[in-house]
């Protein structure tokens, strides 16, 4: 419910007279004047820190580290949350008190650049090229609207496949050939399944880890088809590849994993054993303040195939206001921001891995075993791919559309094109 209030605010928000912002700023412009003699406040809107003691400190460090070079700015941050985030936007748009510095994620990017809403980074030097050069390449298609740079990124947030060893072996099934189609998945799942003698499902065989709606899951599972979800900003769904996928979605739920099945740790249910197989994120704490390195040990990791070997990445994007009065300064808190060590924490802080160019030797990806490969398997980047410009209201009809078509209350087919015909 608060996501749909959130994304409704949000679209009116973006409808109102760009001339209607920014009245409510009161700060002068700092563009060109020397950094030292620069006064004002940078308004700051950020998830990425944690609401913790070590969130605030790292943040910290940040404005620390800002301070060298704007010491007579203020910094006025906003620690908002992904579920917040829409209602935060929305608020400061139509308020006209713009944030500065915005940071997002995968899917963002598109919807507010193409409303002026976020500042092309090219007078900044950031281009695809730079992107290569310093970031990961795998976010670049997230970060760029029309052949812009809008935003540069901070951490990635992966998505592996991990599947149990010991159920495997019980069940007949080689853990060392993990099985990566589509197809292969279901019969393994199936074979993985456990239920009591009224028929219960007690351990699913494959954790599709979509509790709330399948947006996600159905955005990977076609992208290992080598079907992206958009091209250009045109829906890329509504055909076979597309159909299949929702099917064998369908399939699987309520057959091989009760619908919105979760634990009350919110962790990954192959972890736990609840499941024999299932979707994780990018980290995995093998100590005995997570799950253990008798469980760690247990874990298999591969990547989803059918066609394609992809691995889902999200992230957390850093973008400069465009009705920003302290642009040059915002530049000069995000470079602040993406300095290796703040990285590293917030890949930490957050379970993430760092979006520089060798994140497979960062501190992250050393300490564990699933970040050191979703690390190196970046280069397999998949996601949402070129959304278009009403990406965020389409994000909750896709959720709700799917998950009626999953449970069988619409016609699957029918779902696909009523979501392409919103889509454009």
């Amino acid at each position: 419910m608060r996501r749909g209030v959130g994304l409704t605010l949000l679209a009116a928000a973006l409808s109102i007279v760009v001339s209607s912002c920014g009245n409510g700023v009161i700060d002068k412009n700092t563009d060109g004047i020397p950094p030292a003699e620069a006064t004002g406040t940078l308004r700051v809107l950020i998830p990425s820190f944690p609401p913790s003691t070590k969130g605030r400190d790292e943040f910290q460090k940040v404005v620390d580290d800002f301070h060298k070079t704007y010491p007579k700015m203020k910094v006025e941050p906003d620690f908002a949350t992904y579920n917040n985030l829409n209602e935060k936007l929305s608020t400061s748009i139509a308020a006209g008190i713009p944030y500065d510095v915005m940071v997002t994620g995968v899917g963002w990017v598109q919807p507010f650049a193409s409303k002026n809403i976020f500042e092309d980074l090219a007078k900044y030097g950031v281009t695809p090229d730079f992107i290569k050069e310093n970031s990961t390449p795998a976010l670049t298609p997230a970060v760029t609207y029309d052949k812009k740079i809008y935003a540069y990124p901070l951490v990635a947030d992966t998505r592996a496949v991990a599947l149990r060893k010991s159920a495997f072996r019980e069940a007949g099934l080689d853990p060392d050939k993990p099985p990566t189609s589509l197809a292969e998945i279901k019969v393994a799942a199936e074979k993985l399944t456990k239920r009591d003698k009224n028929g219960n499902i007690t351990r699913s065989g494959f954790d599709l880890a979509s509790a709330t709606g399948f947006r996600q899951s159905f955005t990977t599972f076609l992208a290992s088809t080598g079907t992206p979800l958009y091209v250009g900003g045109e829906p890329n769904f509504d055909n076979k590849a597309g159909l299949d996928t929702l099917l064998w979605i369908k399939s699987m739920i309520n057959n091989v994993q009760p619908y919105g099945q979760t634990n009350a740790a919110q962790q990954p249910l192959v972890y736990s054993g609840e499941a024999a197989m299932g979707i994780v994120g990018g980290a995995v704490d093998c100590s005995d303040k997570g799950i253990g390195q008798k469980n760690c040990d247990d874990l298999k990791f591969f990547r989803f195939d059918s066609g394609k070997q992809i691995e889902y990445v999200g992230g957390d994007l850093a973008s400069i206001g465009s009705r920003s009065r302290h642009k040059d300064a915002a530049w000069s808190f995000i470079q602040s921001l993406t300095k290796p060590a703040t990285l590293d924490a917030l890949a930490k802080l957050n379970k993430k891995v760092p979006a520089y160019k060798d994140a497979a030797n960062s501190p992250q990806a050393k300490s564990n075993p699933l970040s050191k490969f979703v690390a190196e398997g970046l280069v397999y980047a998949a996601n949402e791919n070129e959304v278009p410009s009403n990406w965020l209201e389409m994000r909750g009809n896709f959720d709700i559309q799917l998950t009626q078509a999953v449970l069988g209350q619409k016609d699957p087919a029918k779902v696909l094109h009523n979501l392409a015909g919103q889509s454009r």
